[in-house]
């Protein structure tokens, strides 16, 4: 493999080798090389937050950011967020509250969601319209990815109970 290089780091709580052309987004990576195809590619150039996922706890545009940036740290794409036997919270709330349409921008909204969750439990309907201002959606107008935050936080401070 001619100019690619070992990437060592932690997907979704698995330890993960593979080699990389030092040129690929950390998009790529996930989804060519690791077959890891919940996060979906929107824009390329960061600006629609269909590719987020988190960084060691932040939320990070993967298509903007190289896979090799990666070595040693810990990924979480939405497919960690679940067990195999049940939704994670805010998975749920998105379904329970039809937080989605055609589905493509909803797994940067989860995780996006789930950073803002971890960091304002509580939040405001204006804070969770800051926080997720990096997400679009041609589809639903916000108002149920709003509801669907709101229920999510619920559920987890239940969880957390």
């Amino acid at each position: 493999m001619p100019g690619r290089q070992l990437l060592s780091f932690e997907v979704n709580g698995i330890p993960a080798q593979v080699a990389v052309d030092p040129r690929q987004t950390l998009l790529e990576v996930l989804r060519d090389e690791l077959q890891l195809v919940g996060t979906k590619e929107g824009c390329s150039n960061g600006n629609c937050g269909a590719c987020t996922v988190m960084v060691d706890g932040v939320s990070v545009d993967s298509c903007i950011a190289l896979g090799m940036e990666m070595e040693g740290r810990q990924v979480l794409t939405v497919e960690g967020l679940a067990s195999p036997d049940k939704l994670h919270p805010i998975q749920q709330a998105y379904i329970d509250n039809a937080g989605f349409q055609c589905g493509f921008c909803t797994p940067g909204f989860i995780m996006s969601t789930l950073h803002l969750l971890e960091n304002i439990p509580e939040p405001t309907d204006h804070e969770i319209r800051l926080h997720l201002a990096g997400n679009l959606c041609r589809c639903t107008g916000y108002d149920k990815i709003l509801r669907s935050v709101h229920a999510a936080a619920t559920m987890m401070q239940e969880v957390k109970s």
